[in-house]
């Protein structure tokens, strides 16, 4: 199996749209929507079928028992998180609260122990391909841990080795990191903008960290053709390739309004998507094909 990874850094550039296109494109049999914080690769995907849901259980949150406590206040005076709070007696924030468990250490009475909490939803769709994805509770942390969830579970039910897609988390954070970690290639959609040149240029040094390969494209390049021309030369400069610009189109945005991919419709965005599909499956592909030519 081999895992394409479509990021963007800076939300809003296109990334999902993108993967879309590629899924349908690829006919893939496996894909992935890592995005868990707003989930949203299931709007243009209607065949999914066959929903399997399980709780995600994020970090254990402390709970005070007020008939075992004796309002000593030790455990508000040692939190450095500010998670416990005392109105008419002693309570947990779970908003607020991180797991440490130091107030169930410091507490002289045992009235604090830590318990399971539910962070979020793990979801799988299994039918003609398998997808997976998840939802993380308003408010909860360890996004990257859920993550690799969603990740292992597209790689637990697959039955095949094909290329496999996966939608990746916006922004340059631990979603991003656990989403990168382990794939075969990484796509940046970038956008030519101050903003989507710096996460562009964060996201390589991270891919770069893991030995992971990265393509370039640009979507809405023509809102700023300086800013997209500042993008192909800093690819040339770094030996990154570059697998093309796709133009603004007023027909895109219909078209995902109606729930369907680009590549769905007549538009000049999803005609320049098929040339990046295909650059980028090339460059996925060169190293097993040099690998073939030289057996």
């Amino acid at each position: 199996m081999k895992q394409l990874l479509i990021l963007s850094g800076k939300g809003g550039t296109g990334k999902t749209t993108v993967a879309t296109a590629f899924i349908k494109l690829l006919n893939a049999k496996g894909y992935a929507d890592c995005d868990v914080d707003a989930p949203n690769l299931h709007l243009l995907m209607h065949q999914i079928t066959n929903k399997i849901s399980s709780n995600y259980y994020g970090m254990d949150k402390a709970v005070i028992d007020s008939e075992k406590c004796i309002n000593c206040g030790l455990c508000m005076e040692k939190c450095r998180f500010d998670a416990i709070e005392n109105e008419s007696d002693y309570k947990v924030n779970p908003f607020a609260c991180e797991g440490c468990s130091l107030c169930e250490y410091v507490c002289p009475v045992n009235a604090i122990t830590m318990k399971k909490d539910v962070a979020g939803e793990l979801m799988l769709y299994k039918s003609d391909a398998v997808f997976s994805t998840a939802e993380l509770k308003m408010g909860s942390g360890t996004s990257g841990m859920l993550v690799s969830e969603v990740k292992k579970g597209l790689r637990d039910n697959l039955v095949t080795d094909e290329i496999v897609i996966i939608d990746g988390s916006p922004g340059i954070g631990c979603p991003v990191i656990a989403s990168i970690t382990g794939v075969d290639f990484v796509l940046i959609v970038s956008e030519p903008s101050i903003s989507g040149i710096s996460d562009m240029k964060r996201i390589i040094e991270t891919a770069n960290h893991f030995k992971t390969k990265v393509a370039v494209c640009i979507n809405k390049y023509d809102t700023n053709i300086k800013k997209a021309e500042e993008i192909e030369e800093y690819c040339i400069q770094k030996n990154i390739p570059f697998v093309g610009n796709i133009p603004f189109d007023n027909k895109a945005v219909k078209a995902i309004n109606k729930g369907k991919s680009i590549i769905d419709e007549d538009t000049v965005s999803g005609k320049a998507v098929k040339n990046v599909y295909h650059k980028t499956i090339s460059y996925l592909l060169e190293k097993e094909n040099k690998l073939e030519s030289i057996l």
